[in-house]
């Protein structure tokens, strides 16, 4: 019995750390990229993740690409504008 609850207890502590990782890592995200807010809603909406952000976000090297902000505005325009106007 003992050993079963501490067993639930790790459970919920490793999904608490989760948690707060996936929060810390959309931070630095948000510093790294100069994303504000909204950029930041807008890409977990779309269900972007935050580690491979970096691929996309080499506007400056690939001069072709836009800026990651204007890229997420567009994909998150282009998904639920349509859905709306169905």
């Amino acid at each position: 019995m003992v050993l079963k609850l501490k067993f639930e207890a790790l459970i919920i502590i490793m999904k608490c750390k989760k948690h707060l990782s996936t929060i810390q890592t959309w931070a630095w995200v948000q510093r790294s990229f100069h994303l504000s807010e909204a950029h930041i809603q807008m890409a977990k909406e779309l269900g972007m993740n935050p580690k491979k952000l970096g691929k996309i976000a080499n506007h400056k090297q690939e001069p072709w690409k836009m800026p990651l902000s204007d890229f997420i505005e567009q994909l998150h325009e282009k998904k639920f504008l349509k859905r709306s106007e169905i």
